[in-house]
């Protein structure tokens, strides 16, 4: 199959110079065809979804489980790398697989594993046993955000994707207010592993879903002759495979490996830590956590549809792909910087804001970057470099577990943390900037494949 391209005709250097020959153009276009996509963008929402409770049980349960098991500071953060090795070494390959077998079997598959690795922290009672299902776990969910892009990328025309990034991007935060309003209560009343064990299993009620609803759109009995012309309307691009070397011999590539190293790790800490923080700092129950967790990660879902709405609005009122990306990705990585003040502030609901508005900061910023790798490369290669991309996101990730673990156990201060965190998006930008400061097309010959 060949996927559209991310050029257009009369582009300079390769980049979009807006979405339309009039402003708002695109918009009046999509109004007249189906709508189908936006039920794919949904499925894809509930998978994410899925993803992060399975990633954020551990950091809400963790006071419980270092209680119960004798974990210390250290302990928690092997496990933690235990993931994310798992996770980068997952990326090696996911990415380049998605393309091979197809978004369709490949994402079935992940969440088929990852599900039954959820299951399995239930049955483990060593730190090894949660070590090796931590593991698992993080193998399994390197599919993700792969298989999701590279369904936005068969599913939307370019001048949509940061859109429907933002919007499936929006289930992280969902998983996230999900778990801490869930999990304590299955823990104090049916324990600590049922809520693994049930986890897992709505795994598999997502998967009955998407099999059943997931084709491309050129074989999916739903999408209308119209929606598919406008999916495809970006000009087609020859279907070419291109090694991970050559891709790695390409600035735009480091441009988004990069951006992810420095600004991943960021998430995992919120994801992982927060709770603690919460809990260490202010004193939160366990059963009181939920709402904290909810007011941020609200927040953050409204960072992560906003940054993809505004940079798909400056596209189609006549601003370079470029400009847009890049304006979006400048307020959010401003927003972050106030995060540095969090271990300073006494009101515990000051505190939350300040990290919602920093999360929904990296939603909007990271749904952005996820985009540049289909606005610079054509849709048979999306699922590789955001592979790349994020094999460099789990690997920053190991670091800040390493980081942060061993500084709690020395400080007991999360003063650093914020600091890295509220710096870190700035830098990200600027290097991405500095590699690519105009968006171009990457053209590849069939030469090179």
């Amino acid at each position: 199959m060949n996927f559209p391209s991310i050029s257009r005709p009369g582009s300079e250097s390769g980049e979009e110079s807006s979405s339309g020959s009039k402003p708002g153009a695109a918009a009046q276009i999509a109004s007249h065809v189906g709508r189908f996509r936006w039920v794919i963008c949904t499925v894809l929402l509930f998978g994410i979804m899925k993803n992060y409770m399975d990633r954020q049980v551990i950091g809400v349960l963790k006071t419980t489980l270092q209680n119960d098991l004798g974990w210390s500071e250290i302990d928690y953060g092997n496990l933690v790398f235990a993931f994310q090795a798992a996770y980068a070494i997952g990326m090696v390959v996911v990415g380049r697989f998605i393309d091979r077998v197809g978004t369709r079997l490949g994402y079935a598959l992940a969440m088929a594993f990852w599900s039954l690795a959820s299951m399995a922290h239930g049955l483990a009672s060593s730190f090894t046993g949660f070590m090796v299902a931590r593991f698992a776990l993080g193998l399994g969910e390197s599919a993700v955000f792969p298989a999701s892009l590279k369904a936005v990328a068969e599913w939307f025309p370019r001048k949509e994707r940061a859109l429907a990034t933002g919007i499936f991007n929006a289930g992280s935060n969902l998983g996230a207010i999900a778990t801490p309003l869930l999990i304590p209560w299955i823990a104090v009343h049916w324990g600590w592993r049922s809520a693994f064990f049930l986890l897992g299993g709505v795994g598999f009620g997502w998967l009955a879903l998407w099999l059943w609803i997931y084709r491309r759109p050129q074989e999916h009995s739903s999408c209308s002759r119209s929606e598919l012309e406008y999916i495809c309307s970006d000009p087609i691009a020859p279907s070419i495979r291109i090694s991970w070397f050559k891709l790695l011999a390409h600035r735009q590539t480091w441009a988004f490996v990069l951006g992810k190293f420095i600004t991943d790790p960021v998430w995992w800490f919120y994801l992982f830590w927060i709770p603690d923080f919460l809990q260490r700092q202010h004193g939160v129950a366990l059963l009181n956590i939920g709402m904290p967790i909810l007011v941020i990660y609200l927040i953050s879902d409204a960072g992560s549809v906003a940054g993809g709405w505004l940079s798909s609005f400056l596209i189609q009122h006549g601003r370079t792909v470029n400009a847009s990306r890049k304006i979006t990705m400048l307020i959010c990585a401003v927003c972050v910087v106030p995060i540095v003040f969090a271990p300073k502030i006494a009101s515990l609901w000051v505190a939350i804001l300040i990290i919602g508005i920093a999360a929904a900061a990296h939603q909007g910023f990271s749904c952005n970057l996820y985009t540049l790798s289909s606005d610079m490369f054509p849709g048979t290669m999306v699922a590789s470099v955001v592979g790349i991309g994020g094999t460099a996101g789990a690997i920053g990730g190991m670091l800040i577990a390493k980081i942060v673990s061993h500084l709690l156990q020395r400080t007991h201060s999360y003063a650093v943390p914020f600091f890295l965190a509220g710096s870190a998006y700035l830098i990200a930008l600027a290097v991405i900037h500095g590699l690519v400061p105009r968006l171009k097309t990457v053209e590849f010959s069939t030469a090179e494949a």
